[in-house]
């Protein structure tokens, strides 16, 4: 990596902590606080109550506070990531991180809690104190051996799920992996040799889980910095000599010979080719060490075809990430009531994480790497950290072992509806942007940036290219665009430049304004006028887009929507027999709602208005949603006849004859669209019962636009669009004056777009 690409990541990612509020995580009220009743009921007087009812019951504590889905992510900072022994303070923004991904995951919240010490007792004690706040507790970042002693400790003396992730996340992904790897080779994980390398929390507690699961403690051996963990050795420490070996065996050379897996746990390159090809046939690597494995996924195909390889890498096949696991667990253990996190639970994740990856995998999954044949095989051991059955599979498979084991104080009868709400509880867009993130990186396209004389723009476009999402070819004059690459220090070698107006007078400019021209000659454009408005930035991208020089158009960062939509209109136009409208994706705390049409048709008619819904049901589906959608007005099913009532019933009507299969109804209000109760108690006959609308159709642009910018400002959801609808090819228009995040959103949704208008060529 060049100094130049490695100080935009520091800055990138210093710049991403301290936007806004700093750091990652907040604490929001659960409960009205508005008026004067509800402070007095939120605190004094009416806080009393609860008090009381726990001070008679202590299990009321997780009927009256948070406790129920509280957890504690405890660091003292002595082994933090790659970073080693940097201090509790120096490690606060990674146990914020955590506590993201347990919220994203898995809706728990948490606090994250670093202590300043290094002294077991003193740290044992404290987290002992603070048993009442929290229905769990995660132990992270904590250097061998203490992190053992303490959680020995903490699981004896505290009535919570106590659990050190570093040691048991990685052992329960990997265990996981074991075992289906060994079921593809056709090997007894009784009977396969296992050598592995590193003997820090992950290791340790890895070999345990994989003894727990079938193997054989005589069959492994284990290595530090020293080499193999001999029994002679000198001042071997109590957990390593739990695997200390007798055997003729110094080396990791000598240890890998013969040997039918190798588990990595250490550092980057120590398994070289030679030692590879030293192995048994169909050799099981899982070499795990971050940001560099062990040995290289490419090197290790390359050297052994037979290889059944995984990383700890999302850019690799089989990555062995701590998502699939801890955010489930505790998801599990907390909706239990559970007094620990015992062997049994953590066996059962590793079960459910095994067989889930032998299921049929979910068509948004195969869409978010781009294949249609994703199943159980050499590179798919391990679920995909996106598969949304991840919540429902680990955490019931979890929550059951709690209750057979008798660790469990509160039972569930109902499996089928805790699913359920298991499934409600990933609210927010449940990783849609990730899942079209994975999925335009599988086969990135062309992306002209229209107004790349611009930092945002250039920014973004950085961070497309870095991130395999897009490749960029940047529009604008070049001086300037080169000027800010050099005054930014942004990393964009051998992106193409182009400037419109050098361009003027050459080919392929003379090109695109005869087809320009030729389109809209008795539109009042002379072959004069043509040529001036070639040299228009937006006329130029859309020109590349028609002429397949480039795959999509991204503008409108610096200019009205009108004059960005313009130029593609004439030069690219709409599909034959199509309207063109705009879409917002509205990702809110109720999940994404689909907004249209918010921007290009004014005051649509019915018929019109038809065409429109059909427009957003079909593009809806390619982010493999199942659109319900509600065609809104002031009315209720004809609770009023003004002009727009009336027509949006004769939309709905029109739907109800042209395309049947949609889901749809209207007239009806917002409230009633998105609360299913209300819609269910007063107007049972909708088709739209049993869901909130996930898709708002309005009846004019004005009423569109106001709604989405409210809900933007007010309602602090993250607007994704305008997505464009009913193009001949893809054209996306930004907001005027969009965040960096928003462009790169936007490029996103672009490069799927494209995806799916090259399948239905």
């Amino acid at each position: 990596m060049s100094n130049n690409t490695s100080n935009n990541k520091k800055k990138e990612a210093l710049d991403y902590h301290a936007m806004g509020r700093p750091g990652k995580i907040a604490v929001v009220p659960t409960k009205p606080h508005t008026s004067q009743r509800d402070l007095s009921l939120a605190y004094s007087p009416g806080v009393a109550e609860p008090c009381l009812a726990i001070a008679a019951n202590s299990e009321d504590a997780y009927k009256y506070t948070s406790k129920g889905n509280l957890v504690a992510v405890i660091s003292n900072g002595t082994a933090v990531l790659g970073l080693g022994d940097i201090g509790a303070q120096a490690g606060k923004p990674v146990m914020e991180g955590k506590g993201l991904l347990f919220k994203i995951f898995a809706d728990i919240d948490v606090f994250d809690i670093e202590l300043d010490t290094k002294n077991v007792d003193e740290f044992v004690n404290i987290v002992k104190a603070l048993e009442p706040t929290f229905g769990g507790v995660n132990l992270e970042d904590i250097k061998a051996p203490e992190c053992f002693e303490i959680e020995r400790r903490l699981k004896a003396e505290m009535n919570i799920p106590v659990m050190h992730d570093d040691q048991h996340g990685t052992a329960i992904i990997s265990g996981a992996a074991l075992i289906n790897a060994c079921e593809l080779t056709g090997k007894d994980i009784s009977q396969v040799k296992i050598v592995v390398n590193g003997a820090g929390a992950a290791a340790i507690s890895c070999t345990s889980m994989y003894i727990s699961v079938g193997a054989k403690k005589e069959n492994i051996v284990m290595l530090d910095s020293k080499g193999v963990i001999r029994r002679d050795r000198e001042n071997l420490d109590k957990t390593k000599a739990e695997f200390a070996t007798d055997r003729d065996l110094y080396t990791l050379a000598d240890a890998v010979k013969d040997s039918d897996v190798f588990i990595g746990l250490s550092a980057a390159d120590v398994l070289t080719p030679e030692m590879l090809l030293s192995m048994a046939s169909k050799p099981i690597v899982l070499a795990m060490a971050n940001p560099n494995p062990e040995i290289s996924y490419d090197l290790a195909i390359a050297t052994r075809t037979d290889i059944i390889m995984g990383t700890g890498r999302s850019d690799f096949p089989n990555q062995v990430n701590n998502v699939l696991g801890f955010p489930y667990i505790f998801r599990g253990a907390l909706d239990v009531r559970a007094t620990s996190i015992n062997e049994a639970m953590k066996i059962a994740a590793v079960r459910a994480l095994a067989s889930l990856a032998k299921q049929p995998v979910p068509e948004e999954v195969n869409q978010a790497y781009s294949t249609n044949n994703l199943k159980f095989g050499n590179d798919y051991i391990i679920p995909k950290p996106t598969d949304p059955r991840l919540i429902t599979e680990v955490s019931v498979a979890v929550a059951k072992a709690a209750m057979e084991s008798g660790v469990a104080r509160q039972e569930i009868t109902d499996w089928d509806a805790y699913k359920e709400d298991l499934r409600k509880r990933l609210g927010k867009d449940d990783g849609i942007m990730r899942t079209l993130t994975r999925k335009a990186k599988q086969n990135p396209k062309r992306v002209v940036f229209a107004e790349a004389d611009n930092y945002k723009t250039l920014r973004a476009a950085q961070i497309v290219k870095e991130e395999k999402i897009a490749f960029p070819i940047l529009l604008g004059n070049r001086e300037k665009i080169q000027d800010l690459i050099k005054e930014y220090d942004f990393e964009l070698p051998n992106v193409e430049i182009i400037d419109p107006h050098a361009e003027a007078g050459s080919e392929r400019f003379n090109k695109f304004a005869a087809h320009l021209y030729a389109k809209r000659q008795r539109r009042g454009i002379s072959e004069s006028g043509a040529k001036k408005l070639m040299t228009d930035r937006n006329y130029f991208a859309a020109s590349m887009v028609q002429f397949g020089e480039a795959d999509v158009v991204i503008s409108g960062l610096t200019r009205n929507y009108g004059a960005t939509i313009r130029p593609a209109l004439q030069v690219i136009g709409a599909k034959p027999n199509s309207r063109v409208a705009g879409m917002y994706m509205m990702l809110t705390s109720k999940g994404p709602i689909f907004f249209g049409d918010t921007t290009v048709n004014e005051d649509p008619t019915a018929e019109e208005l038809a065409d429109i819904t059909i427009l957003l049901d079909n593009a809806i589906r390619r982010f493999n949603i199942k659109p319900r959608i509600a065609l809104l007005s002031y009315s209720n099913f004809g609770s009023n006849d003004g002009r727009v009532a009336t027509k949006v019933r004769e939309t709905a009507k029109l739907l109800r004859e042209k395309a049947p299969e949609i889901i749809a109804d209207g007239d009806i209000q917002a409230n009633f669209a998105l609360n299913s109760e209300m819609l269910k108690a007063n107007f049972p006959f909708s088709c739209l019962n049993g869901e909130p609308a996930n898709t708002l159709v309005f009846p004019n642009l004005e009423s569109g636009n106001i709604a989405y910018k409210l809900l933007q400002e007010v309602g602090n959801a993250e607007a994704v669009g305008p997505i464009l609808l009913g193009m001949n090819k893809p054209v996306h228009v930004l907001q005027l004056d969009s965040s960096v995040r928003e462009i790169v959103n936007m490029v996103t949704i672009a490069v799927v777009d494209v995806q799916e208008h090259e399948k239905q060529k």
